[in-house]
């Protein structure tokens, strides 16, 4: 579904090939300062490359509308993002900025059950704990449907037990409707467990790549 070929991006990363399968979940692990996040930036056009190029189903990601990009490959990034307003007005935004009919609020509380955010509708965004907020911006791209999910460490404000919910349900989401995820774990654990392809990154360069 990606293939990066002959890219450099500053001193961060340097990547002579590598392939992301379709329908597969591929789990990047590495230390810290590795390249991981810049990687995902890479792969939704956050950021362009300095030399090389990205492909996303074989074209070239700088070419296609990072809106239409956008809306097939959706990322969840380390820290959450929230907006003003309720837990229903969080649920409804990407459907507002992506001109789509909005769910039933039947469909909104399944998807808040899915990654176990017990609260109200209209209970306010902004109380929410760190870890919430992330489930919250979780049910958000899920409802959404993407093509592609890119998680940067999706787990990262949760504890142990609620973190094997949230990425058992991932990647239940990923099989389940034979979509693609990439996710940047801290865990070798969680990679050998969920990961079909394991990638692992030091000092920018893909030092080994592993089929599960």
């Amino acid at each position: 579904m990606f293939i990066l070929q002959d890219v450099k991006f500053k001193n961060i990363l340097v990547i002579d090939e590598l392939e992301i399968p379709a329908h597969k979940i591929s789990c990047i692990i590495g230390p810290s300062g590795a390249g991981k996040s810049t990687l995902l930036r890479l792969i939704n056009n956050l950021i362009s490359v300095d030399q090389g190029q990205v492909l996303y189903r074989e074209k070239n990601v700088e070419e296609i509308n990072p809106i239409n990009l956008r809306r097939e490959v959706m990322m969840l990034p380390q820290k959450p993002v929230t907006f003003s307003g309720t837990v229903r007005d969080n649920l409804e935004i990407g459907f507002e900025l992506t001109e789509r009919e909005v769910p039933k609020e039947s469909i909104m509380k399944q998807i808040l059950n899915r990654v176990q955010l017990d609260k109200d509708l209209a209970f306010q965004a902004k109380k929410l704990s760190g870890g919430e907020k992330q489930r919250l911006s979780l049910a958000r791209i899920l409802l959404l449907k993407p093509e592609v999910l890119l998680l940067d460490e999706p787990s990262s404000a949760l504890d142990e037990e609620t973190e094997k919910l949230i990425i058992e349900e991932v990647v239940r989401y990923v099989r389940e409707n034979n979509k693609t995820s990439l996710m940047i774990t801290h865990s070798k654990r969680v990679a050998e467990t969920y990961g079909d392809k394991i990638i692992m990154l030091n000092s920018g360069k893909v030092i080994d790549e592993v089929e599960n």
